[in-house]
């Protein structure tokens, strides 16, 4: 079980890219409707999974990372192994859909 992590510029490196397993990244904002429909989706995932860890990128207070990483679109998640961004979404998934997603 494990909570939805706050990742900023300041902690990117340390929760993202040093992470030992793989990070699930949502890229989002508070004014984006289909974002705050994903919100408790992600958060379900969260607590039900240890195999990914989960962080929330807020995008309009992370412009350098959002930029970074392309995001033209939110909510848009990214999943991270081994420091690398390996594949992306963008939109509203399921609870059950984001899990096959995040740990086929």
């Amino acid at each position: 079980m494990s909570e939805v992590l706050k990742i900023t510029n300041e902690n990117f490196e340390q929760e993202v890219l040093k992470s030992e397993k793989p990070v699930l990244i949502d890229f989002w904002a508070e004014w984006c409707g289909p974002c705050q429909t994903f919100i408790p989706i992600l958060h379900a995932y969260a607590e039900g999974t240890d195999a990914v860890k989960v962080g929330k990128i807020n995008v309009d207070e992370n412009r350098e990372l959002a930029k970074q990483f392309r995001i033209l679109s939110i909510p848009t998640v990214v999943l991270f192994k081994n420091g690398e961004a390996v594949k992306r979404h963008s939109g509203v998934m399921m609870e059950a859909e984001l899990k096959e997603w995040a740990e086929e």
